[in-house]
């Protein structure tokens, strides 16, 4: 990691801080609540849940979302593992993941420091994830805090393999910078608005 590099995390942390502070009180106002409560009646009772993820160095966190799949439904099951399963998600969990206001509670564990605005995306303890952990730990991407969003998160998200996801994950590692993570911010956003397409994208020398 460049000397660079090691001083943009410290501003990057003051910025997931701020950011996220600001950004759960103008979620709380404007639709946290709502959603809950329609949430609360449509999974009868379950509108959050805590998903066990792999973060920074390895170690475990608990990452917060709103339901979006059935009660019954394996909530620990892996991207490639949800599409083997007919219709997974609730009517109104599929208008949260489209809108993916069902990953805003991540901003908790922003502000909590277990998670930041770009990183590599925290992964499920599943062997698919093992992967692309173990290849993160030999391209020093396993270093970084996770992020809710992601380089590999922008191109092509669940359609790479675990083996590209981590080389794109190593690609940040050596690349990350206020820039970049910009650069992935905003197409995160477009692509949040269906504005810009999420193609895959093999990794940048």
């Amino acid at each position: 990691m460049k000397k660079s590099q090691k001083s943009y995390l410290v501003i990057k942390r003051l910025i997931d801080i701020l950011g996220s502070f600001i950004g759960i009180l103008f979620c709380f106002s404007l639709f946290w609540w709502w959603i809950f409560i329609i949430n609360l009646i449509v999974t009868k009772g379950n509108p959050v849940f805590c998903h066990i993820r792999t973060g920074k160095n390895g170690k475990q966190f608990r990452l917060i979302k709103f339901r979006s799949m059935r009660k019954d439904v394996d909530p620990d099951l892996t991207s490639e593992e949800i599409k083997e399963v007919e219709n997974p998600y609730t009517g109104f969990g599929k208008f949260l993941r489209k809108t993916s206001l069902d990953e805003t509670l991540q901003l908790i564990n922003v502000l909590t420091c277990k998670m930041a605005f770009i990183g590599p995306r925290p992964l499920i303890d599943k062997d698919e994830d093992h992967i692309t952990v173990e290849l993160r730990k030999q391209n020093g991407a396993i270093r970084l805090t996770p992020g809710i969003s992601g380089y590999a998160q922008i191109n092509g998200r669940v359609d790479i393999s675990p083996e590209e996801k981590a080389e794109l994950d190593g690609y940040y590692y050596k690349h990350f910078s206020l820039w970049l993570d910009i650069r992935i911010f905003i197409i995160t956003c477009l692509q949040t608005l269906h504005l810009r397409k999420n193609k895959p994208k093999k990794e940048e020398k």
